[in-house]
């Protein structure tokens, strides 16, 4: 290729390159983006969040001592194991399954 031939491909592949920095916004509607947006303000805290409530939620004292004290003893109540519900048929198990 002669300098010539290859300055005028440099030249076009440059002008699409180009090309492609061009925005679409000509054929976007004019809420484009807003949902994403009110996602994003739904997820972030308000550091001045006004509450309502006028008085804080009612606690049981009492309860709440005797969870503080068996906190610092070391001897906290486990909560129960929970388990995942269990869906299918309630027939026989397979063959060779370990019994429910």
């Amino acid at each position: 290729m002669t300098v010539r031939t290859s300055t005028i491909v440099a030249l076009a592949v440059a002008a699409l390159s180009l090309g492609a920095c061009v925005s679409a916004q000509g054929n976007l509607s004019p809420d484009y983006g807003q949902s994403v947006k009110q996602n994003l303000a739904a997820q972030v805290a308000d550091p001045d969040a006004a509450y309502r409530r006028d008085a804080p939620p009612a606690a049981a004292g009492a309860r709440t001592n005797l969870a503080q004290d068996r906190y610092n003893k070391g001897k906290v109540t486990q909560p129960a194991a929970a388990s995942a519900s269990r869906v299918g048929n309630s027939g026989a198990a397979a063959p060779g399954a370990p019994p429910t």
